[in-house]
């Protein structure tokens, strides 16, 4: 069976289509600028050529329309016609408390993906937007949502509530749920079958703009670090990660700041890119750093020490671990990064090895092998994930 998997922003859609008999992929692609003017990037693995052109897109469902027709077109195409496509698999960010795994599409998903609008206000409104356009265009094909969330619902109480009146977990589900869900499931499943033991302890560094590290035992997550959103946890790009709340108060009540504001502050100025005041791309970061930038450097220093303080709970909370994961972009491509974070692992018996380290984008173990914790760069493949769930649903 044949698969699209589509991950809709606001004003953008990525989309992959997948062989799901060998899990190869046949095209990948981007449609940008979504109810603005609109731009096609579409990118066959066949040998045919790229296309890349300007094509409106008022809407997801022209958008979408597109996306299909340069799918069966001669020129460009992977499939002869729309009917080889058997399924739809979309990324969908929160699924608050009611999912605990991916599900067909059908009246009441939509509903609950509705209710979750309050909890993922950018993202779970443009996910319906691309679940209702593929619906249009494909009238009678599977759709199957994968959430984001759901990773971290296999979570104790002791590990998502948080220390406030309970009242507010009971009315308004405020419990921290985890994201990059899908990501840390497709590596922390990666290591368990590399590492080949059961109960195999995980912690998984997701490293990136968005950056996030779980805790999992044989796949199940225990703890993560992200929260109730994605602004929780270690600093990011752009997101300040775990702050002292009352720091919010002080600030809105100096500069008068509205809750908005604030919240701007926190999720796009802040992070790497708020300490350095260089950029939030890391490798911006790396080149300033070498030449002596100071804030570049503290700014990759507190990156790397959080990091590894929160690699550092996450043994304790599963007393013990058997293997460390870097996955995403800077966890695939930071060889420093890497470096500087296992380089306060050392209590854990945690030992690198330099010249395996000196690798970027590939599956690569990266200890020694009298390292008492393994250590795997394991590149993510979040859908091919979307594409697995999605092909158990619509063939049970």
């Amino acid at each position: 069976m044949k698969i699209l998997v589509i991950n809709a922003g606001s004003s953008s859609l990525k989309y992959q289509l997948i062989d799901m008999e060998n899990e190869s992929l046949l095209a990948k692609g981007l449609c940008e600028r979504i109810g603005i003017d609109g731009r096609l990037t579409h990118k066959p693995q066949n040998g045919k050529p790229t296309y890349e052109a300007d094509v409106p897109f008022p809407t997801h469902k022209e958008a979408i329309e597109a996306v299909l027709e340069k799918l069966t077109s001669k020129e460009y195409g992977v499939v002869d016609s729309m009917s080889e496509i058997g399924a739809v698999g979309h990324r969908v960010l929160h699924g608050g408390s009611e999912f605990t795994e991916s599900c067909l599409v059908d009246e009441k998903c939509e509903e609950a993906i509705r209710r979750c609008f309050p909890l993922g206000p950018l993202h779970n409104p443009a996910n319906l937007m691309g679940i209702k356009a593929c619906q249009a265009v494909m009238p009678g094909t599977p759709q199957v949502a994968v959430f984001d969330t759901s990773f971290g619902m296999s979570m104790e109480p002791k590990a998502y509530m948080y220390a406030i009146p309970y009242e507010f977990y009971e009315k308004d589900s405020i419990r921290r749920y985890g994201f990059h869900g899908t990501s840390h499931r497709f590596v922390s499943a990666r290591a368990c079958e590399i590492s080949g033991k059961p109960n195999t302890k995980v912690i998984n560094c997701h490293l990136g703009n968005g950056s996030s590290v779980s805790a999992s035992i044989d796949g199940k997550c225990v703890d993560t670090s992200m929260g109730l959103t994605p602004l929780a946890g270690l600093p990011m790009g752009t997101r300040s990660g775990d702050v002292d709340a009352a720091i919010l108060q002080f600030l809105m009540n100096k500069y008068n700041y509205s809750v908005d504001q604030m919240l701007n502050i926190l999720n796009k100025k802040s992070g790497v890119l708020g300490v350095s005041g260089v950029s939030s791309d890391f490798r911006d970061l790396e080149s300033a750093a070498a030449e002596g930038n100071k804030h570049a450097q503290l700014a990759l220093e507190k990156f790397c020490y959080e990091t590894a303080k929160y690699v550092g709970a996450y043994a304790a909370a599963m007393n013990g671990v058997d293997m460390i994961t870097f996955t995403a972009g800077v966890g695939e491509n930071g060889i420093d990064t890497r470096a500087r974070i296992c380089a306060y692992l050392g209590f854990l018996g945690v030992t690198l090895d330099p010249e395996k380290n000196n690798s970027r984008g590939k599956e690569v173990e990266i200890s020694t092998p009298d390292s008492k914790v393994r250590v795997f760069v394991i590149p993510t493949n979040e859908e091919l994930m979307i594409a697995r769930d999605t092909l158990a649903l619509v063939t049970k």
